[in-house]
């Protein structure tokens, strides 16, 4: 039985998918988000090393509140995909053992032909679109987004339930030609169940002073109730219209 890189868990989580979630955070992500709260997370070869057997105990006494609320279990990170066997061997056990409803957190920062695997035991991607422009892309995130659209289009057109996230960056993912295109980009895509925009926020700063980084963000505020819905108004619109 293989071991993976785990940072960090949590047993009642209820905003990563459906229902009340274990969600296991881990180690490892080739993205450098600008905004990232869990910076912590980047370096591949630290955290926890855990086993399956290990996370199927954690998630045991939890159960009954997972089953009742319609939960189940999402792996988060960093970006989960990185350590695809293992959590292919997670879900599969999970599934085997209490049919428990799985979820991947996802970048979409790799090449999801070559962990289909993987895909096969996920019933539920949570899939983080940052923004369409590739340049802007690299400068707030340190890679092209390529890949990532990639994974987008190979998930629709492989049936696979997808949420898109959005993190709404006032100055910097906000703009109204880039909303725009990810509108357009969701009318591409046939198997989103829910778009949701996450209004960015400074809960993670603490983290970066920890490991001794500058944050790029600094004095960045939170958008405001009307921002957020003036971009759901815009990404909305620029969707409809090209589905007609």
């Amino acid at each position: 039985m293989m071991n993976g890189r785990m940072h960090s868990i949590e047993t009642f989580g209820t905003v990563d998918g459906p229902g009340i979630r274990f969600i296991l955070f881990l180690q490892g992500c080739a993205l450098q988000c600008q905004y990232c709260h869990n910076p912590d997370t980047w370096e591949t070869n630290e955290g926890k090393l855990i086993t399956v057997d290990e996370i199927v105990k954690e998630i045991k006494p939890y159960l009954s509140y997972y089953r009742s609320s319609g939960g189940g279990i999402t792996v988060s990170g960093g970006e989960p995909t990185l350590q695809a066997p293992f959590v292919a061997e997670l879900f599969t056990e999970l599934k085997k053992q209490f049919n428990l409803h799985t979820a991947l957190d996802s970048s979409g920062f790799n090449d999801y032909d070559k962990i289909s695997y993987l895909l096969d035991v996920t019933d539920l991607i949570l899939l983080d679109l940052k923004i369409i422009n590739r340049e802007k892309h690299i400068a707030l995130t340190s890679q092209p987004n390529d890949r990532i659209l990639n994974s987008a289009r190979w998930l629709s057109d492989h049936g696979k339930p997808m949420w898109i996230r959005h993190v709404l960056v006032p100055g910097i993912t906000d703009a109204e030609e880039d909303l725009r295109e990810l509108g357009q980009m969701l009318a591409t895509l046939k198997t989103v169940e829910k778009f949701e925009i996450l209004p960015y926020h400074q809960m993670g700063v603490y983290k970066w002073e920890a490991l001794g980084k500058q944050y790029p963000l600094e004095g960045v505020p939170s958008p405001t109730a009307e921002e957020v819905a003036r971009a759901y108004d815009i990404i909305e619109q620029a969707r409809q219209e090209a589905l007609q």
